[in-house]
């Protein structure tokens, strides 16, 4: 097959593929044939076919955002802060949880994250992304206050508070590289 993807060989039974980072990556039990990974990739080209077309597109979205000033940064840091503090406020008590500091940085690959003390961190990008995001990755962090973990429990509780919780992260994972480069 022509398509260009990284192969994976390990203990599994099956092949299997995902598109991740921006490329194919194939995995296949170790005693594999060659051929028979070339037909399993010919078998799924139109699906290959897609994610390339999807990761033209992003790339394209992406080479056509300008870049974000300094001054734009520190403007955005300060809304985002104000944003997100209401917003943390607003699903705490849904969730059922207290949460100690919250801080807004300009992270190059984190959305989120919560420490075991409570405190909170979000990445000020979030503010360029839809609210669904920004609500998404706000109630992802709380409901750490509940598990520290990405347990079936812990998206249970997710999915309870923010049923659209899916749907915001495909977004995030689609367009989330542009929002990220825009800060440089």
């Amino acid at each position: 097959m022509g398509f260009p993807y990284r192969l994976i060989r390990s203990d599994r039974k099956t092949i299997g593929m995902e598109w991740k980072d921006g490329g194919l990556i194939v995995r296949a039990p170790r005693a594999c044939p060659d051929a028979r990974i070339g037909a399993f990739l010919a078998e799924h080209r139109d699906w290959i076919a897609k994610r390339e077309q999807e990761q033209r597109q992003r790339d394209a979205e992406l080479a056509a955002l300008p870049p974000l000033t300094q001054e734009d940064l520190c403007l955005l840091r300060v809304h985002a802060k104000d944003a997100i503090t209401k917003r943390v406020a607003y699903y705490a008590p849904l969730i059922g949880v207290t949460y100690g500091r919250i801080t807004i940085r300009l992270q190059k690959t984190r959305w989120g994250s919560c420490t075991a003390e409570g405190n909170l961190n979000f990445n000020a990008l979030l503010l360029l992304a839809p609210p669904d995001v920004l609500d998404s990755v706000v109630v992802h962090e709380l409901c750490h206050r509940k598990e520290m973990n990405h347990s079936k429990r812990f998206y249970a509780e997710v999915l309870r508070v923010f049923p659209r919780y899916r749907a915001a992260q495909k977004w995030l994972k689609a367009h989330g590289a542009a929002l990220l480069q825009r800060a440089g």
